[in-house]
């Protein structure tokens, strides 16, 4: 389901460094808040900032009239955002994008980097999931303290080995299929990350669904920007995602 675009002025109600270069952005939208489901994506910008075009953002929290965006600052747009201080003014447009699966009865989420971020809206709007998050360090697992409410088991891994198993989190995947019954898997991070996830799935017979990000420019599917190929034709992210099943998709 693509729900209704809102298009607002957003107040800045909480602004925090999680990370290095890793902040969470709380804003009043109570129209947003009260619409949005986990999947969903805003396009936001600072009111005065000197970029052209919004960033696109997974939702990872929608509490009340509040929603909450967790980013990475990693060029002049993310910039602009990180710099900006409670009170300040975001333009919003949301809510974008299709949903999740949320009708499972016991889903995995699959989630890498940045790529949990959508996946913490999901694990707490559902509250029947388990996570296998993966990160560089240790220093960048605060997810685990995000997670740990809304979540039946966190099982983690750090590509320096510093927290958890070493190595990339796929790599793991396999034996914590086996252990547990999962019904589905929700997949968010690097693309060699969900083509790995996919390809685990499928031979465990286990659906899995694919949250994509792309860069964008309209946000409304009209640039052809954030398109890409399927097995079902061009897509657009933006219109027809950002979750896809995964075996759709062309990684």
């Amino acid at each position: 389901m693509v729900l209704r675009k809102i298009l607002t002025d957003a107040k800045i109600v909480e602004q925090k460094s999680l990370a290095k270069d890793i902040f969470l952005m709380r804003l009043h939208a109570p129209d947003i808040a009260k619409a949005a489901k986990p999947g969903n994506f805003l396009q936001v910008k600072a009111q005065r900032g000197t970029t052209l075009l919004r960033r696109p953002l997974g939702i990872a929290e929608a509490r009340g009239d509040d929603v909450s965006l967790i980013y990475r600052k990693i060029g002049k747009g993310t910039a602009e955002l990180a710099a900006m201080q409670e009170g300040e003014i975001v333009s919003v447009m949301g809510t974008i994008g299709n949903t999740f699966n949320l009708n499972l009865k016991k889903p995995l989420l699959v989630g890498g980097g940045m790529g949990l971020s959508p996946l913490l809206f999901y694990a707490e709007y559902m509250k029947n999931a388990s996570v296998l998050m993966g990160a560089r360090t240790s220093a960048e697992l605060f997810w685990e303290e995000l997670f740990s409410p809304f979540v039946k088991e966190i099982f983690v891994a750090t590509e320096d080995g510093s927290k958890g198993e070493k190595g990339f989190n796929v790599a793991f995947l396999p034996k914590i299929l086996q252990q547990g019954k999962y019904d589905g898997i929700i997949a968010c991070g690097p693309d060699p990350m969900m083509k790995k996830a996919v390809e685990i799935a499928k031979e465990a017979n286990i659906p899995v669904e694919v949250s994509l990000e792309r860069r964008m420019g309209c946000g409304l599917g009209a640039c052809l920007s954030c398109a890409i190929d399927t097995k079902s034709g061009r897509k657009k992210v933006c219109k027809d995602g950002p979750v896809f099943d995964g075996e759709e998709v062309f990684f």
